[in-house]
Parts: structure tokens; C-alpha cells; sequence
């Protein structure tokens, strides 16, 4: 199916969904992980064990390795902007803010993903969309919150997770032009280990992993559970999404996750739910609604 980014079906819907759940751990298990590792070297371990973790699927598989420089070149780019650049800001700016403003920031992607192709001449700026996404931030504030909790370096935490974003809009436009016809497995997985020597480089560079202490039990699953599931199995589902869908769509990820962190504390740790968290959802459903389309257009059908 070629990618269409005006229309999601109902596949497509439910992927984002579960993707949603995946990478809203990320904020999750950095969190847990950052308390004894440094943040460029966490970002080292997610990418390369993520890659370790893909690597006997893709013999599984039958998916052969890209051959020569020039195959390899999309998927350093892709690593680039859609791992190492944004991974590094965004888990560096956790340093600085707490992890639901982090989130909160993230949900800022598919508003630079819309501006980022239409800039470039990929896509039309198109108001429904614009005003669908800012809709979507909104309700993503009311949810969320911006919280009480102030840190000392808290504006630099935001400009960091706000470079992520816009990282992660450049990531798609990549995406979009230089991997059309590649296959999702092959996709995740080349682009983590382009990403994993780029960032040992980075890491060996700056932090030195191998002077530090081994951290505890704690931190190593909070790591297998960011490279398994928020990094692995993230990206599988991501890049069928992309082929199917396009790149604008996909990044929509970014309004569900803080809804998902909401669903999920009810459902696994029994804690309530505040008026404001219904009401900042159903701003995000409608948001979601208006970006689509096709309710409006049998709206006007119908008067």
C-alpha cells in the first residue's frame, strides 16, 4: 500500500495505538535508568541492544544487509536524526525537567513534522491539519498538566526536548525519501546499529562507559525494557505504520502516548483519573478526528 498522509484505516489506527504504549516507556524506564548511568552512554546501550535484540530475525527472516556505502547511507541518516540526535536531547533534557513535561514536549513532533514537509515541498500545509495538531497539544497540556515542579536548568531542558522533536521531524522527511520501499524489519534494524556506532563514538568520546561502576539489577531491566520494547519492537511497528501510512501520520504517536501513561496507570497500578485527564483526552480524540478528515467531510455532507 502506498503511504497516504491524509487517511489512516483502522489498522493503521490500532498500530499507533500499540506503539504508543511501547514508546511511552521510553520516558518511563530513561527515568528509572538515569539515575545511575549518564545519559549519552544509556542511549548507546538502548540503540545497541535493540540492534542485538533484531539481529537473529533478521536472519530469521531472509533480510540481506545493505551492501556498500552508498546502501548503508540512508539508514546512517535515518539513525541520525531518528535516534541519536533525538535519544540525546530528549534523554539529556530529562536530566534538567521531569518526565511528564518531557512527554508533554514530545507531543510537539507531528506539529514540526507538518511544518518540516511543507517547508520542503513534500506536503501541503494544510489548515485542518495544522489546527488538528495544535488541538491535539492542547488537549495533551490539559491531560498532563505542565506540573508544579520546578529544576534548576528547566529552560534547557525544554529547548533540548523541543530539538528532539524537531529531530524527529526531519527523521520522517528522511524516512519518506530515501527508504520507500524497504522493508520495516530491515528499516529498524539497520538504522540501530548505523546509530550504535555513531553513538559509541559519541559516548566513548564524552562519558567513557567503560570507567564506570556496573549499575544494579533495577537499572539493566529499566535498560532491556527500553531497547526491547521502546526501541526493537518500537520500531518494527513504526516503520509498517510509516510504509502504509506516511510520515505525518505516524508521528500522531506523540498526542496517544500521554493518554496510554494515563490508561495504563488505571488499568496495571489502579490509580484514578481526574476529570481534567477525561477532559484532556477527549480534546485529543477530537484533535485526532479533526486531523483525519472524514468525519468533517460527512459532516458537510450531511448539511
Amino acid at each position: 500500500m502506498s503511504p497516504n498522509d491524509n487517511r489512516i484505516d483502522a489498522r493503521d489506527w490500532s498500530l499507533l495505538a500499540v506503539l504508543s504504549v511501547l514508546w511511552g516507556g521510553s520516558f518511563f524506564f530513561n527515568g528509572a535508568a538515569l539515575r545511575e548511568l549518564p545519559p549519552l552512554t544509556l542511549v548507546l546501550l538502548r540503540v545497541a541492544l535493540g540492534a542485538a535484540i533484531l539481529l537473529p530475525l533478521l536472519r530469521i527472516q531472509g533480510v540481506g544487509f545493505p551492501k556498500g556505502v552508498t546502501g548503508w547511507k540512508p539508514f546512517v541518516a535515518i539513525g541520525l536524526f531518528n535516534n541519536v540526535i533525538p535519544f540525546s536531547l530528549i534523554v539529556i533534557g530529562q536530566t534538567f525537567i521531569p518526565s511528564g513535561l518531557a512527554s508533554i514536549l514530545n507531543a510537539t513532533t507531528p506539529l514540526f513534522t507538518v511544518i518540516v514537509m511543507a517547508a520542503v515541498g513534500e506536503e501541503a500545509l494544510q489548515l485542518r491539519r495544522v489546527a488538528g495538531v495544535a488541538l491535539g497539544l492542547a488537549g495533551v497540556i490539559i491531560l498532563r498538566g505542565w506540573g508544579a515542579e520546578t529544576r534548576a536548568g528547566q529552560g534547557l531542558g525544554i529547548l533540548l526536548c523541543l530539538g528532539g522533536a524537531l529531530s524527529y521531524g526531519f527523521a520522517a522527511l528522511a524516512a519518506r525519501r530515501l527508504l520507500k520501499d524497504s522493508a520495516p524489519l530491515g528499516t529498524a534494524s539497520f538504522q540501530l546499529m548505523a546509530s550504535t556506532v555513531m553513538m559509541a563514538l559519541v559516548a566513548g568520546a564524552t562519558e567513557q562507559p567503560w570507567r564506570l561502576p556496573m549499575p544494579g539489577l533495577t537499572t539493566w531491566l529499566a535498560v532491556l525494557g527500553l531497547a526491547g520494547l521502546s526501541t526493537a519492537l518500537a520500531y518494527i511497528v513504526f516503520f509498517q505504520i510509516l510504509r502504509r501510512s506516511g510520515a505525518t501520520n505516524v508521528m500522531l504517536v506523540t498526542l496517544l502516548i500521554p493518554v496510554t501513561a494515563i490508561l495504563l496507570g488505571w488499568l496495571v497500578l489502579d490509580e484514578p483519573i481526574s476529570m481534567r485527564e477525561i477532559a484532556g483526552a477527549i480534546v485529543i480524540g477530537s484533535a485526532l478526528l479533526v486531523i483525519d478528515g472524514r468525519v468533517l467531510n460527512l459532516l458537510r455532507r450531511g448539511t
